[in-house]
């Protein structure tokens, strides 16, 4: 994806948030605490809230790289779906998770 693209997710995820008055989607600020953001994933658009730090993760940035070549950055739940199914996506966040 490379710095440019994860610029711009960030850029269109902070658009996405302040065009919403402070909210993410549906839900309210409160939702989404700080230094975290949303990201929904598999077939049923499961909502799972993850720590900014892992947009620094290469294996995450491969996730929205995908994101990117499925959807743009035109997502039509709000916010950013990760096509990937729910048990692969746990999978990843165990590794991330233990690896910092």
């Amino acid at each position: 994806m490379g710095i440019k693209g994860i610029a711009h997710a960030k850029k269109k995820l902070r658009r996405t948030i302040s065009s919403k008055n402070g909210s993410f989607s549906t839900t309210t600020c409160c939702d989404v605490p700080k230094g975290h953001f949303a990201v929904y994933v598999g077939e049923s658009h499961r909502r799972f809230v993850v720590p900014l730090s892992y947009l620094n993760q290469p294996l995450f940035q491969e996730l929205l790289h995908w994101a990117e070549e499925e959807f743009g950055y035109e997502h039509p739940m709000g916010g950013l779906t990760i096509p990937c199914t729910e048990d692969y996506f746990l999978s990843l966040i165990t590794i991330l998770n233990s690896s910092s």
